[in-house]
């Protein structure tokens, strides 16, 4: 837990959350400035500020949860799909240096877009730099 940390206020009761989940090592509740009316965070109750910093148990435990919510969230707001992210780090558009992932109800005609739209401009790669990644990200 960090002293500092908002999500880790909310763990500790010290700041107050609509929590529709909660095991030994996952807590779920709605965002209180929602995108759309479920959306949802999901976070780990060990402290962690990116992907790279979980404990294997602890990933799993965050994404067994979000397996099992997603369709409960969709469900309880009448939802036509879902996006399911985690923004990783502070140029990824993450606020809150603790991991979290966000389940955002989807309604056919809700003006959204899909999650490709949050990467902006796409790159234009070449077969030799697309090998060059994929061997890098292999290694």
């Amino acid at each position: 837990m960090s002293d500092e940390c908002v999500f880790c206020s909310i763990i500790a009761g010290d700041i107050p959350a609509r929590t529709v989940y909660e095991t030994d090592d996952v807590l779920a509740f709605l965002d209180a400035n929602p995108l759309a009316r479920g959306h949802t965070l999901v976070i780990p109750k060990a402290h962690a500020r990116q992907i790279g910093d979980l404990a294997t148990a602890d990933a799993s435990a965050l994404f067994d949860a979000v397996t099992e919510l997603t369709p409960r969230v969709q469900a309880a707001v009448d939802a036509d799909a879902a996006n399911v992210g985690i923004n990783d780090g502070e140029a990824a558009g993450q606020d809150v240096p603790h991991v979290h992932a966000h389940i955002v109800p989807r309604f056919d005609g809700d003006g959204g877009a899909p999650i490709h739209a949050v990467a902006g401009n796409r790159p234009e790669l070449s077969e030799e730099e697309l090998d060059a990644v994929a061997d890098a990200i292999a290694e």
